[in-house]
This record gives C-alpha cells, sequence and structure tokens, in this order.
C-alpha cells in the first residue's frame, strides 16, 4: 500500500510539474521583474511607468522595479531589453521613439524594433504641448510665429535629444509654417525644462505629462497642443489645428514589451493585468491627472501598431530629411 502511495504521489507531482512547464504563467512572477524606461526620471515615459509598475506589483504581490537606461533618445533602454533573458522578468516601457523612429535615425542599433519584442499592450497617449518661460514677451503661437519669422534661426528650441519625438514634432511645426528655429538638444525633459525656465532657451515642445506642472505653477506658458482635438487633461489650450497648422495631430504613444520569445502565456498574463489596471477609475485619474490619455490594445493589435508607426515615421523621416546632429 505504502509502495502504491508513494507512486500515486510521484505520479501527482510529475503531473503539477509538467503543468508548470506547459504554462510558466501559473506561479508568473515569483520574484521581482525589472521594468526598463529608456529615458531619465522625470520624463513622461518615467512617470506613466511608475504608476504602472506600482500597480503591477499589488496586483501580482512581487515588485516591479524602474530601471532608468537613458541615451540614444531610448534606444540604450531598448538594446538592453531586447538582450535579457525572455522569462518575463525584464520587461521595457517604450515610446514612440525607439520602436518607431529611432531605426530610421541611427545606423548602429544593436536591435530589430519589428523582431526583438514581444509587444504586450499599449497603455498611454501623450499629446505635445508648445510652451515658453513665462516672462518670455511670447504670448500666443502667434506671436511666436511673428518672432519666428521675423528673425529665422535666432530663437532656440530645447528637444530632450536627437531624433526623439520632440525633436521630430518640432521639425514638422518648421516644416508645416516655414520658419526656422535653432536645435538644442538635451538628455531628458528635466534638463531642458530647467533651461527652458531659466531663460537659456526660448521654446520646447514636450508632453504635457512633462510639462503641464510647471504650466499649472506658472513657470512655463503653453501656446498649443499637438493633437486634432483638445486635451481633456487642459481644454483650455488651443490646438495647432486650430490656430491656422491645418491637420497637424501629432503625440506619442507608450507601451509595456517583453524580449522576444517570452512565453505567450506570460504575454498574454500581463496584458490582461495591464488591461485591468487601466480599466481603474483611480489609475485613470492619475495618468489624466499628468496629461497621459488611456490607450488598451491586445498584444496582437501592439504589434500591427508598431508596424504601422514604423512605417509612417520612416517616411516622415525621409521626407523631412531630419538628421542626428
Amino acid at each position: 500500500m505504502k509502495i502504491l502511495s508513494v507512486a500515486f504521489g510521484l505520479v501527482a507531482l510529475g503531473s503539477a510539474q509538467s503543468t508548470l512547464a506547459q504554462n510558466p504563467a501559473s506561479d508568473y512572477p515569483n520574484k521581482p521583474v525589472t521594468v526598463i524606461v529608456g529615458f531619465p526620471p522625470g520624463t513622461a515615459t518615467d512617470s506613466v511607468g511608475r504608476v504602472l509598475g506600482e500597480r503591477l506589483a499589488q496586483r501580482l504581490g512581487k515588485p516591479f522595479i524602474i530601471e532608468n537606461k537613458a541615451g540614444q533618445g531610448g534606444s540604450i533602454g531598448a538594446a538592453a531589453a531586447a538582450k535579457a533573458v525572455p522569462d518575463g522578468y525584464t520587461l521595457i516601457i517604450s515610446a514612440t521613439a525607439p520602436m518607431a523612429t529611432n531605426p530610421h535615425l541611427y545606423t548602429n542599433l544593436s536591435y530589430d524594433s519589428l523582431r526583438d519584442f514581444a509587444p504586450i499592450g499599449l497603455h498611454s497617449w501623450l499629446p505635445y504641448a508648445l510652451v515658453v518661460n513665462s516672462n518670455s514677451k511670447i504670448n500666443t503661437f502667434q506671436d511666436f510665429l511673428a518672432q519666428a519669422k521675423t528673425r529665422p534661426g535666432a530663437l532656440n528650441y530645447a528637444s530632450i535629444g536627437n531624433g526623439t519625438t520632440t525633436h521630430l514634432l518640432m521639425t514638422m511645426l518648421m516644416q508645416s509654417t516655414d520658419v526656422k528655429l535653432n536645435h538644442i538638444p538635451y538628455k531628458g525633459s528635466a534638463q531642458a525644462q530647467t533651461d527652458l525656465i531659466g531663460g537659456q532657451v526660448d521654446v520646447t515642445f514636450d508632453t504635457m505629462v512633462s510639462v503641464m506642472p510647471h504650466v499649472k505653477s506658472g513657470r512655463l506658458k503653453a501656446l498649443a497642443v499637438s493633437t486634432l482635438g483638445r486635451s481633456k487633461y487642459a481644454p483650455e489650450i488651443p490646438t495647432l489645428n486650430e490656430l491656422g497648422v491645418t491637420g497637424f495631430d501629432a503625440g506619442a504613444w507608450l507601451g509595456l514589451l517583453a524580449p522576444a520569445g517570452t512565453p505567450k502565456p506570460i504575454v498574454e498574463k500581463l496584458n490582461r493585468e495591464l488591461n485591468a489596471i487601466l480599466d481603474e477609475p483611480e489609475t485613470q485619474k492619475r495618468l489624466l491627472a499628468m496629461g497621459a490619455e488611456i490607450l488598451k490594445s491586445t498584444p496582437d493589435q501592439f504589434a500591427a501598431h508598431i508596424k504601422s508607426e514604423h512605417a509612417k515615421w520612416g517616411k516622415l523621416v525621409r521626407e523631412t530629411g531630419v538628421k542626428i546632429e
């Protein structure tokens, strides 16, 4: 009888181990998860990432630790994520640039954004705002255009780095309005905004997540937003489209990805958890308070979105001739 009991126990143990092997998501996560952010602390990607990391940790019972790996317009972080072990314990919150624009701007990227990642889900849409120092004589978008046209190349604009969405959007705006500005690239939003507030640069085009705290505090003035419709967060700010830049509609998306080869059950579990978090009124309130709007998708929808964005931004880079300076 003992022999039968032991044999049955071994069969049961083997069955349980087989089930775990077949479904690696059943006990996932069983240790801390690293979430790479390819931009410095204080940027929109970082701020949104910390909200989502906090909620994932609370729901799944293990820490989701944000690790900032900034540089090369987010591509340093993307490269690190692409090379990580595909077991679900290294993820990346990526913005548009590392996945869709940088592949067309850098010739030395060590990753392929269309093949080296397992998309989990979109989560945020980030409108951009055109802002100036609160002491600037520029009070409206029309003032900005008048100065830029009167003194070509005299106004300096800050971006959060060569090839980033902030750089490309300002290039689009210059092309659409036939003005010329002098580009000053920084290593992140915090540095760019510090110099804008201090008067070292004249204007920047950055996410509402990054700039609106300074607008609310009176240190910056918002001239316009980049999307076709007004932002839910700051509906008092006019759109560029309203102000005569017809059809201007741009922003950045954020999404959660894993290295290619991450088990599908883990990807699907993370997608379910992410979408559940995005459905929470409190999460929606926190993200909207930053200026981020909610996006949701399946993994397949996110993969198709990356492919479409890769093609769209590649076309823009070719048409505008944007180069890494």
